[in-house]
């Protein structure tokens, strides 16, 4: 066994979208309520806070039944099959308009994972940069992931510009 291997390097990407017809403030506090993240998010069918209060560092949300699949994911509809995963606010930073979240538990084979939204201001609009950080996946690779992430990301952006639009929130 060749202790001095080091553990394959952590997969970081990040994807980004712009808005145009929603400014940064508009855009922050449907991010800032954690626990709603399954008014925006495409196909999550569960977002529960579990613990603290929504928004505040430490909080942690329950998610279950989003789209990801992995190597050992079959199509049922029996409940052993959802996928689910326990996500913890690390950092919420209303002056860099930025949050950070990690995974501290889960049945979706991420580990290490780290997640950071931050809202830019780009002309009269905003963009939404969605940054990852995670140990490499088996089964997966990178770039399926992150096309995953950036499906995800336009289509979330999309919905909470259109409640903008119409004040539907």
């Amino acid at each position: 066994m060749d202790r001095n291997h080091s553990s394959p390097k952590k997969w970081e990407a990040k994807v980004s979208t712009k808005l145009e017809k929603a400014t940064p403030n508009q855009i922050w506090p449907l991010f800032q309520d954690f626990f709603g993240l399954k008014k925006w998010f495409p196909g999550l069918a569960t977002c529960d806070g579990i613990h603290g209060t929504n928004g505040e560092i430490g909080c942690i949300r329950y998610c279950a039944g989003f789209g990801l699949k992995g190597e050992n994911y079959c199509e049922s509809n029996d409940e052993s099959n959802v996928r689910w995963s326990k996500e913890k606010l690390v950092e919420m930073d209303s002056e860099e308009v930025r949050f950070s979240y990690e995974i501290v538990d889960s049945n979706i084979g991420f580990k290490s994972y780290v997640s950071t939204i931050k809202v830019v201001p780009d002309g009269g609009g905003c963009t939404v940069e969605w940054r990852i950080s995670l140990e490499p996946v088996a089964g997966w690779k990178l770039e399926d992931l992150v096309v995953k992430y950036d499906v995800a990301l336009q289509l979330m952006a999309k919905k909470m510009e259109d409640a903008i639009i119409s004040q539907s929130y």
